[in-house]
């Protein structure tokens, strides 16, 4: 099993900024991507930013130029930098990884962690 732990979130003010981490534990080869997904009230999850293993990385159009995704590949984590941030970030955002687990790719989610914008 593999398991993910989100830490980082919090209350904001708009234009205020948050550091979300996440590490990945358990038994596996490798942890190819890994990102980061939200999900507002109402709304349906979306994927917010995921970077390759190599550090390419991938952004949702709303968030380009304000939140970078990073990541410590010896510590299997991956960071969310979030800087101006919007009332309309406001979601639970959860961790996302592809696990190598004996030649087979699984994915794995976080359990989320609560991230509030008030303007």
């Amino acid at each position: 099993q593999v398991h993910l732990v989100e830490s980082g979130g919090g209350l904001v003010q708009a234009g205020g900024s948050l550091r979300l981490s996440c590490t990945a534990s358990g038994r596996f080869f490798s942890i190819n991507a890994m990102g980061w997904y939200r999900q507002a009230p109402g709304k349906q999850r979306e994927l917010v930013a995921d970077i390759t293993s190599g550090g390419s990385t991938n952004y949702a159009d709303s968030v380009k130029g304000r939140f970078t995704i990073s990541r410590d590949n010896a510590k299997n984590t991956v960071y969310l930098q979030m800087n101006s941030l919007r009332p309309e970030d406001t979601a639970v955002y959860y961790c996302n990884a592809n696990a190598n687990r004996y030649g087979t790719i699984y994915e794995y989610w976080g359990q989320g962690t609560q991230v509030t914008v008030s303007s």
